[in-house]
């Protein structure tokens, strides 16, 4: 029995979405075969946690197999869609590695406004000193003077360098004087925070890709990573967000916060059907140590209801 800390944290954060998907297949499962209507009605129920169309027709194809002809029950139920849920999250499930060289491997972190970017970059940068990495921010979401100023308090607290300028700044240059300041000092990650505004796509495309050529001068490697916050508590907002955000800055990795109190957590799987891109760190809970990379096999079945 895995009783951890995280998995303790896993089980409470994902809770409602188990209890969700528990509630939209009780009833739906008896001994006796399953005839199409009822998998049809238990595709339903799976498309209504926020799995996913195609996750759920995918379960659905599993259900309609021969083998299952006698009939199975909400237990066997729920271990086809641990299984499979596991075949889509365990390709996926990959912690950040920091290879890059020459130093510093260059984190570019997009995402809407409200996501919980900022204090995302915060824990990533937490996770990375856990992992005795020198770690350095920039600001780089000059729009706003509350993530510049939000991001000073985290770097402060964490003890790590961060290079700030002025509200309504050239982001681009910013990052240049970070790459420059953190290839002087040695430090191995670089976190660039950038703007989230997603209501006028060619701004936000012409400055990530100003900042992009800005780093392509002084690395052309950089940047290493570009990576998507994502809030789950916005279903499957979610996944329009990686499909804009991938055309607009090319995204190559996610990360899903606020999977803590929310019913909608299936849409971490519905992200990983759809595009199968690497999902590097989820959060469950506010504290710093809450956004950790996952067990994919571990999760499916806590999304389950199968542990």
């Amino acid at each position: 029995m895995n009783d951890t800390p995280w998995h303790k944290k896993l089980l409470g954060g994902f809770r409602k979405t188990s209890d969700r998907l528990t509630e939209n297949l009780t009833g739906l499962v008896t001994k006796s075969k399953l005839d199409a209507e009822t998998l049809d009605e238990i595709e339903e129920a799976l498309i209504m946690s926020d799995l996913g169309p195609a996750m759920a027709a995918r379960i659905r194809g599993k259900l309609a197999d021969s083998r299952y002809e006698r009939g199975i029950d909400e237990a066997g139920v729920r271990q086809v869609v641990a299984d499979e849920i596991a075949s889509v999250l365990e390709p996926v499930a990959k912690p950040i590695e920091i290879e890059a060289f020459p130093r510093p491997q260059v984190i570019l972190v997009i995402g809407v406004n409200g996501s919980g970017k900022t204090t995302t970059i915060a824990k990533l940068a937490h996770l990375f000193l856990e992992q005795d990495y020198g770690v350095m921010l920039a600001a780089g979401d000059t729009f706003r003077a509350a993530a510049i100023g939000q991001l000073k308090v985290w770097a402060d607290r964490l003890g790590i360098p961060i290079m700030a300028g002025a509200e309504g700044g050239d982001a681009a240059g910013i990052v240049f004087d970070a790459v420059k300041a953190a290839t002087g000092k040695g430090i191995d990650v670089l976190i660039v925070d950038t703007a989230g505004r997603l209501q006028n796509k060619r701004e936000l495309m012409d400055e990530l890709a100003k900042v992009r050529r800005v780093l392509g001068r002084l690395n052309p490697a950089a940047p290493h990573d570009v990576l998507l916050v994502l809030d789950a508590t916005t279903g499957q907002n979610a996944v329009s967000q990686i499909e804009t955000f991938k055309e607009v800055a090319g995204v190559t990795g996610l990360i899903m916060t606020k999977l803590d109190g929310t019913a909608r957590g299936g849409v971490l799987v519905a992200a990983a059907e759809k595009f199968g891109l690497p999902i590097h760190a989820i959060g469950v809970g506010e504290t710093i140590e809450d956004l950790r990379p996952f067990d994919g096999k571990e999760l499916a079945k806590i999304i389950a209801g199968a542990q």
